[in-house]
This record gives structure tokens, C-alpha cells and sequence, in this order.
């Protein structure tokens, strides 16, 4: 095999192995980001600096577990809003399949656009397979100073939502 077809093979082998990065830790600076919701609205965290909030990545609009996921976080906003946090869905889908998304299930709060994955990737949510990408399930809660005060990795989307109910109110009393 000359120089070049083992050159090409290498390279090949190499990009399917994943890049390694740093995990994302407690207690460290969320990543800011900038992202398109199902309404066309841009957000940055920044934004929300001073609020609680609650970013969960999901892995595709419309599947059963990104449905039963949505629909907790949709059928808990009051609580959550009364607990002073705001609540952000983050997937690798386009902007129509969120507004289909959104429609479809009547969600109250912002799903956000990220198709390249460069914001999950931040967050050590992206499952990247050469060329298959998605959102890994997994969850992150952010104290009003810009923390990530709460990681959840590979939530069970029955049973998340009462784990941040919980959560919240925990880490809000240390504060409080």
C-alpha cells in the first residue's frame, strides 16, 4: 500500500474515533452560547444572568422519549416558574422541526436551535458518530451567578422532571 492510501486510511480510521474534550465539571462557568428558539428569537445565557435556569439537551424532535421529555418539562412550567427559573430545550434539529416540535406538543418555553452541535459540544452532550450527530440526554442546571450547580448525564425522561423540581428547591434554599 503506497504513502497516500495509508495516509487516507489513517485519517479515516482517526476521524471516527471521538475528539476527546474537557468534561464539563460542577461549580465551573457555564458556557455562554447564542441559539435560535422555534419562534426565531435569539438567546444567550447572558441573557438570563441573575435567573435560575435549566438546559436539558435532547437527542431528536418527535420521538418518544423527547416527546414524554418536552411534554414533563410542559406540563411542570408553573413550577417551575415559581421557583424563579427558566427552562430552555436544546437539540441538534432545524428551526422548522422545532416549530413543528413546539406546535405539535404546546410547549410554554423555549426550544433552541443548535445544528452543528458546537453548544452541545460545550456542554459534553454531543454524540458525534462520523456522520450521525445528536444530543445526548442529558441535563444542566445554572445558578443565577452563571454555575452549573446540577449535572444530570443520560436522564430517564419519565422520571427527570422531578428530579429537577427537587433539585431546584434544594440548591435555592443553600442560597436563600
Amino acid at each position: 500500500m503506497n504513502v497516500f492510501k495509508k495516509a487516507l486510511l489513517m485519517s479515516t480510521l482517526l476521524s471516527w474515533i471521538p475528539s476527546a474534550q474537557a468534561a464539563i465539571e460542577l461549580g465551573q462557568q457555564a458556557p455562554n452560547f447564542a441559539l435560535i428558539d422555534q419562534h426565531n428569537a435569539v438567546h444567550t445565557l447572558s441573557d438570563y444572568q441573575g435567573q435560575w435556569v435549566v438546559l436539558y439537551f435532547y437527542p431528536k424532535d418527535d420521538t418518544p422519549g423527547c416527546t414524554t421529555e418536552a411534554c414533563s418539562f410542559r406540563d411542570a412550567i408553573n413550577h417551575i416558574i415559581a421557583k424563579r427559573a427558566i427552562v430552555f430545550g436544546i437539540s441538534l434539529d432545524d428551526i422548522e422541526s422545532h416549530q413543528q416540535f413546539s406546535k405539535k406538543n404546546k410547549l410554554p418555553f423555549s426550544i433552541l436551535s443548535d445544528p452543528n452541535g458546537k453548544v452541545a459540544k460545550q456542554y459534553d452532550s454531543l454524540s458525534d458518530f462520523w456522520l450521525i450527530k445528536f444530543a445526548k440526554r442529558n441535563s444542566f442546571i445554572i445558578n443565577p451567578t452563571g454555575d452549573i450547580v446540577k449535572i444530570y448525564k443520560g436522564v430517564d425522561p419519565q422520571t427527570h422532571i422531578k428530579e429537577v423540581l427537587r433539585d431546584l428547591s434544594t440548591l435555592q434554599k443553600k442560597i436563600d
